[in-house]
């Protein structure tokens, strides 16, 4: 195996299993609140609406882990381990600061989301409990977005993933034992889901902190009160500003596609809601596995631009297309033989899988188009093209939103058979990720290889 191989799956393998952690937690929490006594369809939707809030407001702010990565990997590629430091310290001032800005507006934020959220008075008041429980560690849980990305951007994705290991690990072992009790103790119902996810973030940062003190104290040696305030003033700031102003309005975009495709979905009746949730669910399966190489992408590719090392960087591209590929062949053949059995784990309601069964083919086109759009996301944080970035998603956002309406405005019959209009939005979802592929790829030459060596200056 070629030793650029190697660096990859160093980089990838630690991701993806730390990936494989998120939707545990989701699910634990949700079989918690279903075996809690006193109506176990309110508490689930209570822990899924209340979710829903954290995905409206924490997916917005994804910038903190990609802006913070990127600029760290080619830091990291010059061997300016002072630009390093600050530039954690950026991240978490500016993870703070944001986390400020949510505990003040929460009341406004949850009564607005109310205004689009339909449902009964029992869910709502729970998903607010859960809600009003949980946010507050918005300090934790956006700080640690940006110590993930700087671990990557490190080199360094075993610290991240023993990072996630930690939050998710707590988080499941906390929720059981806080909602269901232990021993004699019979826990403390449905809040207990909420405190247990509060005292894990906040044990993942701690862990966070420690892992930086002991493992990278020599790139905080000689740190004092002027580089704290370099950290925050010239040139470097300013670029670190722009780089991430460019990715909060990708990640608006992100998720304007995916909360447009379930308030859709939602408009059809529960079987639609239910089975577009499935399915998004199986999704996006590829993407926390394939996600691994694109954090290996940008790792690398950003370390190579830092080192000045324009062949480094198109192997490094190569390569994990190659690898992203590799898992695009295996979801290929689990897609295309398991479909079925996928959706028995997913729910043991035999409608919502009937329900589900006609747009399974759907699944075939994920590994092909999400492959190459993860992967570019990935190369693109590493080089630091943030405005391709944008441009790219906001483009994606519209031709989501223009085939929907285009198809359900010239085919008849969205209203009367929604198993239709749930085609229609398939669709539309993959237009999106195709639209991502071909602007990226069209891009990529004069925003990967040119631009940053100083080939073009024109982006």
């Amino acid at each position: 195996m070629k030793a650029l191989d190697r660096e990859i799956l160093r980089i990838a393998l630690p991701s993806i299993l730390a990936g494989i952690t998120v939707p545990l937690v989701g699910m634990v929490d949700i079989a918690v609140a279903g075996h809690l006594n006193g109506g176990a369809a309110a508490f689930i939707g209570g822990i899924s609406v209340g979710s829903m809030l954290f995905d409206l407001l924490y997916w917005n702010f994804y910038f903190l882990r990609a802006g913070t990565g990127g600029m760290t990997a080619q830091a990291y590629g010059r061997g300016d381990r002072k630009e390093c430091a600050r530039l954690l310290v950026r991240g978490v001032g500016l993870a703070l600061a944001i986390a400020l800005l949510v505990l003040t507006i929460q009341w406004p934020f949850t009564k607005l989301a109310f205004l689009l959220i339909d449902c009964t008075p029992e869910v709502k008041a729970l998903a607010l409990k859960y809600f009003f429980i949980r946010v507050w560690a918005a300090p934790a849980t956006l700080a640690l977005m940006a110590f993930r990305g700087w671990f990557i951007g490190m080199q360094d994705s075993v610290s991240s993933m023993l990072t996630d290991l930690v939050v998710n690990g707590l988080n499941v072992i906390l929720s059981i034992v806080l909602a269901l009790g232990v021993g004699r103790w019979e826990g403390m119902g449905f809040p207990g889901v909420a405190v247990g996810t509060l005292i894990a973030q906040y044990t993942g940062l701690l862990f966070a902190v420690t892992v930086v003190a002991f493992k990278y104290g020599g790139v905080f040696a000689g740190f004092d009160a002027t580089d704290m305030r370099a950290a925050f003033h010239g040139k470097e700031i300013r670029r670190f500003f722009v780089l991430n102003t460019d990715l909060f309005f990708r990640s608006i975009a992100i998720t304007a596609i995916y909360i447009g495709f379930t308030m859709i979905s939602a408009g059809y009746g529960d079987l639609t809601l239910a089975a577009g949730a499935i399915l998004m669910k199986l999704l996006m399966l590829f993407s926390f596995i394939t996600d691994g190489f694109a954090y290996a992408g940008q790792a690398l590719v950003g370390k190579y631009i830092g080192m000045q090392k324009q062949d480094m960087t198109r192997a490094s591209v190569r390569r994990v297309f190659f690898w992203s590929m590799v898992i695009a062949g295996a979801f290929l053949f689990i897609y295309g033989f398991g479909g079925i059995p996928l959706l028995r784990v997913m729910t043991s309601d035999a409608s919502v899988v009937e329900a589900c069964r006609p747009f399974l083919p759907w699944l075939i086109l994920m590994p092909p188009l999400g492959c190459a759009a993860f992967a570019w996301d990935g190369i693109y944080e590493g080089a630091t093209a943030s405005r391709p970035m944008r441009d790219a998603m906001v483009a994606a956002m519209v031709g989501f939103f223009a085939l929907w309406f285009a198809l359900k405005g010239l085919i008849p019959g969205t209203s009367e058979h929604p198993a239709l209009a749930l085609h229609f939005l398939m669709a539309a979802y993959f237009v999106h990720l195709l639209v991502r592929t071909v602007w990226l790829s069209v891009l990529y030459r004069r925003s990967v290889v040119e631009r940053p060596f100083g080939l073009d200056q024109a982006i």
